[in-house]
């Protein structure tokens, strides 16, 4: 099958055990799951068994685009990768998502998305041109760099030829090792690890093949009219150093409008400096030189060249050093310069000991929480207060509400959940703070939470009332969001400068989807194939051990250790909009135990879900179109 609207039609599977490759026909997913985070979650559900370990053989990485990757104009560009994660306690079903151009490449050459299972017998790499698989070796390249493999393998194949690509942390099994790729694009999860596990160093991809739209004129409008909502929305400045040239970097097809660029340092090396791997090590390094400087640019290159991932990284850091502190980690003990937090050496040798592990590093590659476990005395007293599944926690639950929810309901922190709500109030905090050109007042921010999460209650923190539905209003939309794909950067489109009303549209996405695939399809439809991918989640995770309601917590601190400030550099205060667009601080304010439970009542049975144990329904799952999901379920005893 292949000529299909908006999909290349194939799956390659790949099985590095025994060489062999098979094709899949993208439709036997893509009509219920329609692609990206959907299809791969049931390639998962069927591929996967639950008694398989993340380092496993029989363990698949699962790389999938949307149907709208491969055209250009709607930032959809974006790829997803599934898989059984060991960054995750226990062991579970996890993801990640990347931009850049490989997810492009993959449909050019032929095929939707692609399936890893098995282990080679030496180091190899694989090679995606026009529908021709080849498994190559890549003993030369074991040892290596992400970034140094990337650039070989370019100069050998061709620029025009795509990577991704893990480096010695992968390879030694780093429990929080990633991914990288062209336009420095980072995937998380630990599935460099998995990658490493099978001995697959990269992967590379190039195609000629198109993506046909099924209806070119009515794309060609919706483009115009995101442009249109998109005029004079600007990106948010989060504080990145200025360098000798920094320039503005395009994933594939992007018309551009996030704060995305490559950075050139004064010795002229180049690469991605943005977001929270761009941040991560900034203010140590300022504290340690006492100036802004380039530091933190080579300490996030240091990360990408190995392969770590700097959400997991930087706690790791604040945990560090508070074992210092206590007395407990020394420079000695560890041989990491621990007192020399902030500088070049320290991250510098923290990365290299962690990526080899080599000494102590070895302990901190199993991650943080591992780490505090096996290190013991009193040091899981320390991960307080920032630490959430072994990731940051930038969007506190304490401040933001509806983050309880999302958190305590996903697999691992998901920033594109939380920003939904963030987002507006970050524009709504510059009106209150009186800047010139504000303009998402008390009201727009009430009817924004009307259309979007379902009442006004959900923007208003004085209350816990109305974010439940503001969390699965949140979840279903994400999880259709990245079925497209589509980026984060640019949607959803909540918030519109050059309009009377200031509210964006969240029926485009749908609209966006028929033109390109011929398919009918509306906002309230959408959701509901979002919604049926969360209970395919949910359903994945209770067949992997996940308790319901007994595991849909939070880290206690997070109800008895009042919050002092925000992670986040542009809200320490904590300010928010209260009863009425009152602006009000959640300094000391703590997650409510018993709000909290009633919050999660209320979303069980938003869900269909049973309110006592957590667990789902086969009613529910059924009325999804679940049901083969539903019996073996049922046949578990993890059904209701």
């Amino acid at each position: 099958m292949s000529g299909q609207f908006g999909y290349a039609g194939n799956i390659l599977k790949v099985d590095l055990s025994s060489g062999h490759t098979a094709r899949m026909a993208t439709e036997d997913y893509a009509h219920r799951f329609v692609g990206g985070m959907g299809v791969a979650a049931k390639i998962y559900w069927d591929e996967v068994p639950p008694q398989v370990k993340a380092f496993d053989p029989e363990n698949c990485l699962i790389f999938t685009t949307g149907p709208l990757a491969g055209i250009g104009g709607v930032a959809g560009p974006r790829w997803e990768i599934c898989g059984k994660s060991p960054a995750i306690y226990p062991e579970q079903f996890c993801y990640c998502n990347l931009g850049g151009r490989w997810g492009a490449q993959l449909k050019f050459a032929g095929y939707d998305g692609l399936i890893i299972q098995g282990k080679a017998e030496k180091p190899v790499y694989l090679l995606i041109q026009d529908g021709v698989a080849d498994i190559r070796d890549a003993s030369r390249l074991w040892g290596k760099g992400a970034i140094e493999v990337r650039e070989i393998l370019k100069s050998e194949l061709g620029s025009s030829v795509s990577v991704v690509a893990i480096g010695p942390a992968g390879e030694n099994m780093v429990t929080f090792a990633s991914l990288l790729a062209d336009n420095d694009a980072s995937g998380s999860s630990g599935f460099g690890a998995v990658m490493g596990s099978k001995r697959l160093k990269a992967v590379a991809v190039r195609g000629s093949r198109k993506v046909a739209v099924a209806d070119p004129e009515k794309f060609r409008q919706l483009t115009k009219y995101v442009r249109e909502l998109k005029k004079g929305m600007l990106p948010p400045d989060i504080g990145l150093i200025a360098g000798p040239k920094t320039e503005k970097d395009y994933c594939y097809g992007c018309p551009g409008g996030c704060f995305r660029v490559t950075f050139e340092a004064s010795d002229g090396k180049r690469g991605k400096f943005m977001c929270q791997s761009g941040l991560f090590y900034q203010e140590l390094a300022r504290h340690y030189y006492n100036e802004w400087n380039e530091v933190p640019f080579y300490a996030n290159k240091l990360c990408d060249e190995y392969g770590l991932d700097t959400n997991a990284i930087q706690p790791m850091i604040t945990w560090l050093l508070r074992c210092r502190e206590a007395g407990i980690l020394t420079d000695e003990n560890t041989d990491i310069p621990l007192s020399k937090m902030g500088s070049l050496e320290f991250i510098e040798t923290l990365v290299k000991n962690i990526s080899l592990r080599d000494g102590f590093g070895d302990v901190l590659a199993q991650g943080t929480l591992h780490a505090a476990d096996l290190v013991g005395r009193g040091t899981k007293d320390l991960l307080t207060g920032y630490i959430m599944k072994d990731r940051v926690l930038p969007h506190d639950p304490r401040v933001y509400i509806a983050s309880s929810l999302l958190y305590a309901m996903e697999p691992r922190p998901t920033p594109s959940q939380f920003t939904e709500v963030m987002g507006p109030v970050m524009h709504w905090l510059q009106w209150a703070r009186k800047h010139e050109q504000a303009f998402v007042s008390s009201e727009v921010l009430h009817n924004i939470a009307k259309r979007f999460f379902g009442s006004e209650l959900a923007l208003d923190f004085s209350t816990y009332n109305g974010k439940a539905l503001a969390a699965k209003k949140i979840q279903d939309r994400e999880f259709i969001k990245d079925s497209l794909i589509l980026c984060s950067f640019s949607w959803p489109i909540i918030v519109v400068n050059d309009s009377e009303d200031h509210i964006g549209d969240p029926t485009i996405e749908s609209k966006l989807f028929s033109a390109v695939t011929g398919k009918d399809a509306d906002e309230e439809g959408f959701y509901r194939i979002g919604e049926r991918v969360v209970n395919l989640q949910r359903a994945i995770l209770a067949r992997e051990g996940h308790r319901g309601r007994e595991d849909d917590t939070l880290p206690e601190y997070l109800h008895t250790r009042p919050i002092r400030r925000l992670l986040a550099p542009y809200n320490p205060d904590c300010l928010v909009p209260g009863k009425d667009g009152e602006v009000i601080t959640k300094k000391g304010a703590v997650v409510d135990r018993e709000e909290f439970e009633r919050m999660k009542d209320e979303y069980y049975q938003l869900r269909g879900w049973d309110v006592i144990s957590g667990l789902q329904t086969k009613k529910e799952l059924e009325e999804l179109g679940l049901k083969d999901i539903a019996i073996d379920l049922e046949q578990r005893g993890l059904v209701v």
